[in-house]
């Protein structure tokens, strides 16, 4: 049911006939969720969704990643929720991958098909439902709001499809590296961006980047192999990694096609000292 441009979870179980080895792994530093172990039998179900399941990819764990959490939500003809979230601190961006889905935002209706993107404010007021005869999928990516005394909160928007804006390019790679940006780096309002990050085939992130911000990265296209702390790992559309703060990460997009993938990172916040 993917869209191509798309990857995401294949459901189902394995055969018994299936080999145990893979390619998931969990260390100090990062994670690497496979596509293929996001099969049916780890799926949660939430209050107040109805006809909904949720992959849990990332959640706020003490010693690890600890600023955010990803779904993938799966939404069957006819299910959704008119009390999607329970928590008023948490803002979301929700990123649609596969068939559509009707959003009502703070009242105003809103059809989102695959790239249809959606940021919430902490407090906003939305349901979704899913109107159509396939399922819809899409991610869910959540977290605490921090207000900072003299900013208002971000004010909540919706983009069609994220086709419609132009990539930009990363400094000196003639687009080879190119960022599709939801928010002005510059609006300080917003403390985490949720962006899509296309590489073209051989192209590289030439350092090491080494950095405070936690990040989430599902891969929606393509493959690479992704440097991630003191490993070398080869990703594929439809994989997920989950790395912490400070641990190293570099990737090269081994082709034929675009390397593309959706990343979560917490910004413009001074750090907080002590518990």
């Amino acid at each position: 049911m993917n869209d191509p441009r798309y990857g995401g979870p294949p459901g189902g179980l394995p055969p018994q006939s299936h080999l145990l080895s893979g390619r998931a792994v969990f260390t100090d530093a990062y994670a690497v969720i496979p596509g293929d172990v996001m099969t049916d039998i780890v799926t949660s179900r939430l209050p107040f969704w109805s006809d909904a399941r949720f992959w849990v990819l990332a959640r706020p764990l003490s010693g690890f990643a600890e600023t955010f959490s990803q779904m993938i939500a799966e939404v069957a003809p006819g299910g959704g929720s008119d009390r999607p979230e329970t928590d008023p601190a948490a803002e979301a961006v929700l990123f649609v991958t596969d068939g559509a889905v009707a959003l009502t935002l703070d009242g105003a209706p809103h059809a989102l098909g695959p790239g249809g993107y959606a940021y919430l404010p902490p407090g906003a007021a939305w349901s979704l439902w899913n109107r159509g005869a396939t399922p819809a999928r899409f991610h869910w990516i959540r977290k605490a709001y921090e207000p900072v005394a003299g900013l208002d909160a971000p004010d909540a928007f919706v983009v069609a499809d994220e086709a419609a804006i132009p990539p930009t390019a990363m400094p000196d790679t003639d687009g080879a590296w190119a960022t599709t940006r939801f928010v002005d780096g510059d609006d300080l309002r917003h403390d985490m961006h949720v962006n899509i990050v296309t590489l073209q085939p051989g192209a590289v992130i030439p350092f090491t980047e080494t950095h405070v911000m936690e990040h989430g990265l599902f891969v929606l296209e393509g493959k690479a192999v992704y440097r991630l702390n003191t490993d070398w790992v080869e990703v594929t559309a439809g994989d997920f990694m989950w790395l912490r703060a400070f641990c190293p990460q570099a990737c090269y997009a081994g082709g034929p096609g675009p390397f593309r993938y959706l990343l979560y990172k917490n910004v413009n916040r001074q750090m907080p000292l002590g518990v």
